[in-house]
């Protein structure tokens, strides 16, 4: 049974948790036990199972799993990724078998970093686009910009801020984030449930896809083998980029619980940039186990540039692999800074 049938199943009252320590099947003799506190443990700890058997049955045998995926009762869980989890103790007992099941978090083991930035260059930036999207593919800035009626994909020469290319989208769909791969744009909606596909040169229609389990389209980054997608959760889903399906996802955690309301995506050196929605910083996300690993504030970026009734806050991102610098702009900003991370030591 696949982790998203098991939350249905759970979602219907088939069968029910507890919110303490401890869970109960529906008339179940069993419950887990844990050494979780309130439900949450850290990455770098190891988990501890045992079943409370609170009508003495004599037990036979006990398997755990978590998330369809046998466990031992003494897990380490170094290298597990985070966010929610589902256990489940299967109790063989007189002949019979039952199920018990415990909703846990797992979270980062360590805090955030504050990352710094210096500002290199300043570029000129059209201050009517609601930019959504921001990459750089083959030198070229590729941009993404929503509101219904205003939405555009364009082609860009940042530094003399001429467009090269532009089409404007049905007034029936809202854009949002993008990322080019292999000669393809992919273009998401918001609320429409499909992303949108163009051939990089021509910006000619290759048609769309469908979402899977996301509800809608935020961001979108790619890592040169698989898309990322954000949905406005905690969840960063990935993408098979031959069929487009969402296969999995991970949950963005720090030490402290989960970042919600992920956007704007960047795949930078192996890392996720995320900003969050209303917010004018960025996280760097592991993207294998989802960890928060640093953040940076870029604030002070949105006191540079013009004010008017319209402004918003920070949206696009877009890493210049030659340069090694990050250009940041945002919703209806007249500039585009182009800056340089520095890492904390």
């Amino acid at each position: 049974m696949s982790f998203f049938k098991l939350l249905k199943i759970i979602a219907l009252g088939a069968i029910i948790y507890s919110c303490g320590n401890s869970s109960k099947a529906l008339k179940s003799n069993f419950s887990i036990q844990s050494n979780t506190a309130k439900n949450i443990i850290s990455n770098a700890d190891t988990l501890k199972l045992s079943v409370l058997n609170t009508n003495n049955k004599k037990i036979d045998s006990v398997a755990f799993s978590m998330n369809n995926r046998r466990i031992s009762d003494d897990t380490a869980l170094k290298g597990t990724a985070l966010g929610e989890k589902i256990l489940k103790a299967t109790v063989f007992f007189e002949g019979k078998k039952e199920i018990a099941l415990l909703k846990i978090i797992v979270v980062n083991s360590n805090t955030p970093k504050l990352y710094n930035y210096e500002l290199v260059n300043t570029y000129p930036h059209d201050i009517n686009s609601y930019t959504q999207g921001l990459e750089f593919y083959k030198g070229i800035l590729y941009e993404s910009t929503g509101q219904y009626g205003e939405s555009k994909l364009r082609a860009l020469d940042y530094k003399n801020n001429t467009v090269l290319k532009n089409i404007e989208l049905s007034s029936s769909y809202f854009g949002e984030g993008l990322t080019v791969l292999n000669d393809k744009i992919y273009q998401l909606t918001w609320k429409e449930g499909r992303g949108l596909i163009y051939d990089v040169n021509s910006f000619e229609s290759l048609g769309n896809f469908k979402y899977g389990q996301s509800k809608e389209g935020w961001g979108l980054c790619n890592d040169g083998t698989q898309l990322y997608k954000t949905d406005g959760s905690e969840n960063i889903w990935i993408l098979n980029a031959e069929t487009l399906e969402e296969e999995r996802f991970v949950q963005a955690y720090t030490n402290k619980g989960r970042l919600t309301n992920l956007n704007e995506l960047e795949w930078v050196e192996g890392k996720i940039y995320a900003n969050r929605y209303q917010k004018n910083g960025v996280a760097i996300i592991n993207p294998i186990n989802g960890a928060i690993e640093a953040v940076i504030d870029f604030k002070a970026l949105k006191n540079k540039v013009t004010a008017h009734p319209d402004l918003d806050v920070l949206n696009g991102m877009a890493y210049n692999s030659e340069t090694k610098t990050l250009f940041v702009t945002g919703k209806r900003w007249d500039k585009l800074f182009e800056v340089r991370i520095i890492p904390s030591k």
